[in-house]
């Protein structure tokens, strides 16, 4: 006997989600990077703005038009589209999902690429976040990384954008290169923390394979990265933003502590906490439901498979699988998030943040009692003095901080 019209689940969740739009095209490849990036497309740029806005309305109507907390424009170089591409996405997205009004909208930029009228454009369209990827101050470390920009121009970057009324800024700065010296690191934290942005992402250098920059330095042609020396270079950073007041919350993240202001990142917290978010572009990545997938990866056949998916004219799902996502001409692979490996990964995830993890809290977003599976791990751990537990939380030790994949490890399998 009918009981009456059945509501239908939502796929994502009613706190929403987050959504990551991958813009795949460079002026110049950097030497270092293995992400999905390609330069001297610029024909395809047009073709790509079609397609993306066209997944975005697509995924809104499919997913029946979810709430969005964060969104993120990442690359390749964002900042590198043509006046009015992002603001043409950002529009899509508005038309397609409900963006909440407090949304964090990030957009990454490289210092070279936007003048005073195009910061004020950003503002304009809603983008409230700006990551600028300076990565050093030092103009022959900028050259040995590829970098199109000299130090001075990530400085007047910064300061341009402060200016057109940015507030919420990240600057990304990198450490542990062939040849960097400490005395070269210490330079450019010192200026770097005299500009008081909102943000530091600080990486250590990891020698992709089939990179440039790993082939030089296997040939010879440069130095090996000296591992103790970028081990100082992090402890040295951890004090000096410690005194400048940056909060240190995740492993390579430092935001400015200000009363009642969250200048964490938003977006890349989602990703640590374990939350549902939606990527579209050629490559990008995916977690809702129980799977992740990932679009194709090359620009022109992503182009093509999206015009595939519109002609489909796909409507509102029920639920969200592996037939559902073989359907979807521009998912390139999948994988199904069982049990297990749920467990691993909000382990792992969460414990990046530095604050730790809400064991009892984890355990009811993993759907399994965390401590329970885990603990003859957790006890060597915090035998060990890697991991640390205090008032129901779980979380790294400081001296585990440069090896926390040592720990990672532990929960994975």
């Amino acid at each position: 006997m009918s009981t009456g019209p059945q509501t239908i689940a939502p796929i994502v969740p009613s706190t929403g989600m987050g959504l990551y739009v991958h813009v795949p095209f460079c002026k110049a490849r950097c030497p270092y990077c293995d992400f999905n990036t390609y330069q001297r497309m610029e024909d395809l740029i047009g073709p790509y703005l079609e397609a993306v806005t066209t997944e975005i309305g697509l995924w809104g109507r499919v997913l029946r038009r979810p709430a969005v907390n964060t969104v993120f424009f990442g690359g390749g170089t964002p900042s590198y589209l043509p006046e009015g591409h992002i603001d043409r996405v950002l529009e899509a997205v508005r038309g397609a999902f409900h963006v909440r009004r407090d949304a964090e909208i990030t957009v990454e930029a490289n210092p070279d690429d936007l003048d005073q009228a195009q910061y004020g454009g950003l503002l304009s369209q809603g983008v409230n976040r700006l990551s600028i990827g300076a990565q050093s101050l030092d103009d022959g470390l900028l050259a040995l990384l590829g970098r199109r920009h000299g130090s001075a121009q990530a400085i007047e970057a910064f300061q341009g954008a402060q200016a057109a009324g940015f507030t919420n800024i990240n600057l990304d700065l990198m450490y542990g290169l062939p040849g960097q010296s400490l005395a070269q690191w210490q330079d450019t934290l010192k200026r770097v923390v005299s500009l008081s942005p909102s943000h530091f992402s600080l990486y250590c250098l990891t020698l992709e394979e089939g990179t440039p920059l790993h082939r030089r330095v296997r040939e010879g042609r440069l130095p090996e990265p000296d591992g103790d020396l970028a081990a100082d270079m992090y402890h040295h950073a951890r004090e000096v933003l410690a005194e400048a007041g940056y909060h240190h919350y995740e492993i390579s993240n430092w935001a400015k502590a200000l009363k009642n202001t969250s200048l964490e990142a938003r977006h890349n917290i989602g990703y640590w906490r374990n939350l549902p978010y939606l990527g579209v572009g050629p490559g990008a990545h995916s977690r809702l439901g129980d799977y992740r997938f990932w679009d194709v990866s090359s620009p022109a056949r992503y182009i093509a498979k999206v015009k595939r998916w519109e002609e489909a004219n796909p409507q509102p799902l029920g639920a969200l699988n592996g037939e559902v996502l073989r359907g979807v001409p521009p998912v390139g692979g999948r994988e199904h998030i069982g049990p297990r490996l749920a467990c691993s990964e909000t382990m792992f995830l969460g414990l990046r943040l530095l604050d730790g993890l809400d064991l009892a809290e984890a355990s009811a977003g993993a759907g399994a009692d965390l401590e329970a599976r885990y603990r003859p791990e957790i006890d060597d751990l915090i035998g060990l003095g890697l991991l640390e537990r205090q008032d129901g939380r779980l979380r790294l030790a400081a001296s585990a901080y440069l090896i926390a994949n040592q720990v990672f490890t532990r929960f994975v399998g």
